[in-house]
């Protein structure tokens, strides 16, 4: 029961910065490093999971995995837009 309320809670967990990050497409707060490396994280959690044949990893880490990808995907689009940006600036300073 316990590890039941766990891994809602700590799936669920990522709902609300996944809603305020679709609703803003604000991700400056978020560290691109640390999302990395939790979804590679989570994503090892599941293949494991998947191995063992264990439902419970396989459900909370399948859940965790695709919300916080959705994070990541946002962070990486702010990136490369940002660096894009930059790349655009430098390129005009030189003309």
């Amino acid at each position: 029961m316990i590890g039941t309320i766990a891994a809602v809670l700590t799936t669920g967990a990522f709902i609300p910065q996944v809603l305020k990050t679709i609703k803003t497409k604000d991700t400056s707060g978020i560290s691109l490093g640390m999302y990395s490396m939790q979804v590679t994280g989570i994503a090892l959690w599941l293949v494991y999971g998947l191995s063992i044949g264990d439902m419970a990893l396989i459900a909370a880490n399948g859940c965790s995995f695709f919300f916080s990808l959705i994070i990541l995907s946002y962070k990486l689009k702010e990136v490369m837009t940002s660096r894009r940006r930059m790349n655009c600036q430098k390129a005009a300073a030189q003309v």
